[in-house]
């Protein structure tokens, strides 16, 4: 087997990785480059592999450094399936769509010029059919389902606490009689965090692919980034000035409508300050993204579950505005009242920020507040570095806003918090592969995982390929009392089916009885009552699909399966076995 890092190897953008054996090739993630124009032009590099060769997509998240390429490996001749989570197929559909459109108005913007100065024109890297094309290739996986990619190759999609849907990948590959076990980060989130559960341990793999991001940085707590971006609210507009947040569409603009719904329907000391500001989402993709956010709870943590099992959803309150034609754009910047716009893209390199800080920066009584990572290259990272003009449409902009870059609202995990993952293998992976990250971030990280667990990383460094070696590393201790290796095909069966997956899988039923009672309730009051046609039929299609999982789930439980003296349980009861709590808050160990 081997593994050949094709993106995301010197810097934070581009995920591409392809693991081959024998047999088959596939790629986990096809990214975007992004940052400046010496990064986006290695978009239109030939990729390393032949596209028609890939079999299949494993992707871990729907951002577009992770995704973004998918339509131009499908132009070049992919045609195999992308494997993903039914979350992230959902925000597939917009994202990509979105990109295909920026790559073609663009490649528009950039054929006037060329026409009007006599120079050859050029193509968009892909077009919205291209996106339609790849679109429907996509195949949608639950997480913590064991799916078999092909006659090697079985996969299990974990949490990442990431942004919605984002998932941490086990791959079991059987070659030449022997089984070996990798496993992929993706981006991993922070703990304790809203909305999203945390992220999954792990406990065993052979080798580990994992992104170093903030490899050597550590965030200000989460509390502490929100009352700072509260303070700088209320301080902004008590002068009189507007609140500009880049944010990415999707994971960081709906934790911080999560935030601001907060104060906004609670009873802190900033409801008062805040009640005449009004807060405008202005993205598109935003807007769809939170209407995604909103149709898959499936995903989120307890906290977020509590509210919604109460009738208040915390991705809307009143003073909350999703604005999506050109002309609502427009508005906001004619209004001078204060109040907080919120804008993709996260990093200011396109979309409707960019008018906005248009329009927001020459003025002192304004706030620009960074809430996410700002890669080289970006306009993003020259705002936070000081720059004291930058050009926007032709004109320069004099940068007199107040600038804030707030860390703690990060969505990736930080050296300490990766370091936790890290540390839940219980023995050395044989390697260790960091990607995703800037090369003092990995290296740092490398040497922060050596000084304190002991264990050696490989610190990726630009296009590679590494041929994975037969052995997993073990202590003396280990070697001496390792027991012999299952059969190649029983290994992650094996492992799926561990006794700590049977006691998390026990204590998921148990919270799902606890949950499906009250729902059930909630909706038989509710139907009981004046409700629209529309909501009716739509409670009725989930009904119906609720009630064929639960038939088939029954289905599956025969007579012979359950203990002999053990009689089932009456109508409305379960069990009355003791389920010990799960560790942690929100995340699971595996």
């Amino acid at each position: 087997m081997k593994i050949t890092f094709c993106g995301a190897a010197s810097g934070v953008t581009g995920s591409c990785h392809m693991i081959s054996t024998d047999q088959h090739k596939i790629l986990f993630d096809c990214g975007q480059f992004q940052g400046g124009a010496e990064e986006e032009a290695r978009n239109r590099e030939p990729f390393p592999f032949n596209p028609a060769e890939i079999e299949c997509v494993v992707l871990s998240h729907a951002h577009i450094d992770h995704c973004g390429r998918l339509p131009l490996l499908v132009k070049q001749g992919f045609k195999g399936e992308i494997y993903c989570t039914d979350a992230t197929a959902d925000l597939l559909d917009v994202m990509l769509k979105d990109s295909a459109h920026i790559h073609e108005q663009e490649a528009e913007w950039k054929n006037r010029k060329a026409e009007r100065a006599g120079h050859a024109l050029v193509e968009p890297l892909y077009t919205a059919d291209d996106a339609l094309d790849t679109l429907k290739l996509v195949r949608p996986v639950l997480y913590d389902t064991l799916f078999a990619l092909n006659d090697q190759m079985k996969i299990v999609f974990n949490d990442a606490g990431h942004i919605l849907g984002s998932a941490i990948i086990e791959l079991w590959v059987e070659e030449n009689g022997k089984s070996k076990k990798m496993v992929f980060s993706g981006d991993l989130g922070m703990t304790n965090r809203p909305i999203l559960r945390d992220p999954v341990t792990i406990h065993k793999a052979d080798y580990v692919v994992m992104e170093t991001t903030y490899g050597n940085r550590l965030h200000e707590k989460n509390a502490t980034s929100i009352k700072k971006l509260l303070d700088i609210i209320v301080e902004t507009t008590k002068r009189g000035g507007n609140v500009v947040i880049p944010s990415f569409a999707v994971g960081r603009t709906q934790e911080l409508i999560f935030e601001l719904n907060r104060i906004y329907d609670g009873n802190s000391e900033y409801k008062q300050a805040l009640k005449d500001v009004h807060v405008y989402v202005d993205s598109p993709m935003a807007a769809q993204a939170t209407e995604i956010f909103k149709n898959n709870a499936q995903t989120y943590d307890d906290e977020m579950r509590e509210f919604i099992l109460r009738g208040d959803h915390p991705l809307d309150f009143p003073n909350l505005h999703f604005t999506r034609t050109s002309d609502e754009s427009r508005m906001i910047n004619v209004d001078t009242k204060p109040k907080i716009i919120i804008s993709a893209s996260g990093m200011c390199d396109a979309g409707r920020i960019r008018h906005h800080l248009k329009h927001n920066l020459y003025n002192p009584a304004n706030s620009i507040v960074f809430v996410g990572y700002q890669a080289e290259g970006t306009l993003g990272r020259s705002l936070i570095e000081g720059i004291q003009e930058v050009k926007l449409f032709g004109e320069d902009i004099a940068v007199k806003a107040q600038i804030h870059n707030l860390e703690g609202f990060s969505g990736h995990a930080d050296r300490d918090a990766l370091y936790h993952w890290i540390s839940s293998f219980t023995q050395q992976p044989h390697d260790i592969f960091l990607v995703h990250g800037e090369m003092d971030a990995k290296r740092d990280f490398a040497a922060y995982v050596k000084e304190h667990k002991g264990w050696d990383c490989v610190v990726v460094d630009g296009i590679s390929e590494y041929e994975l070696t037969d052995e997993t590393r073990l202590s003396a201790h280990e070697e001496r009392h390792a027991s012999k290796a299952a059969p190649a095909e029983d290994a992650a069966l094996k492992e799926f089916t561990s006794p700590e997956q049977i006691d998390d899988l026990k204590a998921r039923l148990q919270e799902m009885h606890k949950t499906l009672d009250n729902v059930l309730y909630n909706t038989n009051e509710t139907v009981e009552t004046t409700v629209s046609a529309e909501k009716l039929a739509e409670i009725k299609n989930l009904v119906a699909s609720l009630e064929k999982d639960v038939i088939n789930l029954g289905s599956t439980i025969t007579k012979e399966d359950r203990p002999a003296d053990e009689e089932l349980p009456l109508e409305g009861e379960l069990p009355p076995k003791e389920i010990p709590e799960k560790e942690g808050k929100k995340s699971k160990k595996k």
